[in-house]
């Protein structure tokens, strides 16, 4: 059965480091405790007092000042993984965790887990080709050397960098080193942790190399154990639950996250807060708890994502400088079907395609197959489309040899909307108004990840009417945006009001616009 050496980095409120020392080791594992050297020294010895003569507790055999962003956080779990490794023969894992965590699994459900697959759990991706690096410096980080902290002295870690590449300092790689990037948060087995400690052992300008650039600790073990383990041994995710907020900011849990949590698929959590007392004990209860069952889905992002968005109106869609006087021609009419409900504005789509000559799309912005026309590298993603947005209608206007053009948008992409209204082409709405039952909205829901298909009854109920609600709002700011082209059909307007906004919206003649609006079909579900 496995049986986990948990790597503690702490820095703070010793009587919390005891007690989740403790509790981890109830249950046959073990830990290893790194204090950070910053931290006051009564607050150590508190904890030495407590730990020192615990079995199946260690402590780093030196302590290390700790900066964000340092080497100094590498060493420091370097520090405490030699102890481990050294301590308990019996470990089979070694699992990374911080103050801050606290298991959202059961002992029984985590040892089940390490168990089932031999692998490693650590996130490991290309440093140069992926795009884990969403801002600031990227290959900087390794091929200058940075000494000091870019928090602290921000004016001479960017003064030394721009000398070091007026100057032509650059270094190479480490040979036969591929640099991976990912978490800092990592399970590997003990092999695994025996052969990345030899491999430093032997090669020391391995570490010289890594504790010069900056932020190690997200590429010194994810290109380690890449080197040493064969890549199909490789799980690429970590273990621990974690969220950032749109800043960057690790986001904090709290007492009612507890069934939030628990239905994650991963061991651990971070950050617990140090006042949600309550889910703490619950959790810490939890960890020795047998025969517990779990409900896993992965929505936990998502929700998170989609509550702290709601009543956030941004312009996501902002015209770029380039883009100011790139307008699709005073002489165009851009025509765009606004519909939460895709397959109707598909079926519509289609019926607009087969009875009249004006050249109709799809969802062009949300998914790859959208009947497009070839038009070359422009449309090779939808990523890539909704950056040169104006670029992609511009082409699809020449491409059909057309000036008018219909394509879908969903609601939620109001600035979109917005922003080619704002364009010299007359742009046209048509909002296609529904209703939303519960069926629906459920299955909205699990469509974007809000639930999984095994979510809780209790958890969807309660998600419904806030649901509901967010899709109503789409539709509420829709027909307050002051568009001056906006027309409405909808299954409870009939075919005569029907057909006198779609004559309007496509220009028409009103045999057509009857026929569009006598589609089959055309609003069911």
């Amino acid at each position: 059965m496995a049986r986990i050496a948990f790597i503690l980095l702490t820095h703070k409120d010793p009587q919390g480091v005891i007690d989740q020392a403790r509790r981890l080791t109830a249950t046959g594992d073990f830990v290893s405790i790194h204090f950070d050297k910053r931290a006051p020294k009564a607050m150590f010895q508190q904890i030495r007092d407590a730990l020192g003569d615990h079995p199946g507790v260690t402590f780093a055999a030196r302590r290390v000042k700790c900066g964000w962003g340092e080497w100094s956080l590498v060493a420091a779990t370097l520090e405490a993984l030699r102890a481990a490794e050294a301590a308990f023969p019996q470990a089979t894992h070694f699992y990374m965790l911080s103050g801050d965590c606290m298991p959202i699994k059961s002992a029984e459900f985590a040892h089940g887990f390490l168990d089932a697959e031999d692998c490693d759990y650590i996130e490991s991706f290309d440093f140069f080709e992926s795009d884990w690096i969403k801002t600031g410096i990227k290959k900087e980080r390794l091929i200058y050397r940075h000494w000091f902290n870019e928090r602290t002295h921000k004016w001479l870690f960017y003064t030394s960098l721009e000398l070091q590449q007026k100057f032509g300092l650059a270094r190479p790689v480490p040979r036969d080193l591929q640099v991976m990037i990912g978490s800092q948060w990592w399970c590997l087995r003990r092999q695994t942790v025996e052969a990345v400690l030899e491999l430093i052992s032997q090669r020391p300008e391995i570490p010289r190399f890594f504790a010069t650039t900056w932020i190690p600790d997200e590429t010194f073990f994810q290109t380690l154990v890449s080197h040493v383990v064969p890549r199909k041994q490789i799980r690429t995710r970590t273990l621990t639950f974690l969220i950032f907020s749109d800043y960057g900011m690790p986001v904090t849990f709290y007492n009612d996250h507890y069934d939030l949590l628990l239905r994650q698929d991963y061991l651990f959590a971070r950050k617990i807060s140090p006042e949600a007392l309550d889910l703490r004990a619950r959790l810490g209860a939890l960890w020795q708890a047998e025969g517990h069952a779990f409900s896993i889905a992965a929505e936990g992002r998502r929700l998170f994502s989609f509550l702290t968005g709601r009543g956030r109106i941004g312009r996501r869609f902002a015209p770029r400088f380039w883009e100011t006087d790139s307008s699709l021609g005073a002489e165009r009419v851009v025509q765009i079907v606004v519909a939460k409900k895709w397959h109707i504005a598909k079926r519509l789509t289609a019926a607009i395609r087969a009875a009249t000559e004006v050249p109709a799309v799809d969802y062009v912005f949300n998914e790859q197959d959208a009947h497009l026309p070839d038009m070359g590298g422009v449309a090779t993603s939808v990523g890539k489309r909704e950056r040169h947005r104006r670029a992609l209608v511009k082409l699809m206007f020449e491409q059909f040899s057309s000036d008018r053009l219909v394509f879908c948008v969903d609601p939620s992409a109001l600035s979109l909307i917005t922003d080619f209204n704002a364009d010299r082409a007359e742009t046209r709405i048509l909002f296609v108004d529904t209703r939303f039952d519960d069926d629906y909205v459920r299955g909205h829901m699990g469509r974007v990840g809000l639930i999984s298909p095994g979510a809780p009854a209790d958890i969807v109920d309660r998600l419904l009417p806030v649901v509901r609600s967010d899709l109503e709002h789409e539709a509420d700011r829709l027909k307050e945006a002051g568009f001056r082209h906006l027309v409405t059909i909808s299954e409870t307007a009939g075919t005569d009001r029907n057909a006198a906004a779609l004559a309007a919206f496509l220009g028409v003649s009103p045999d057509q616009a009857r026929h569009l609006a006598e589609t089959p079909h055309l609003f069911a579900d």
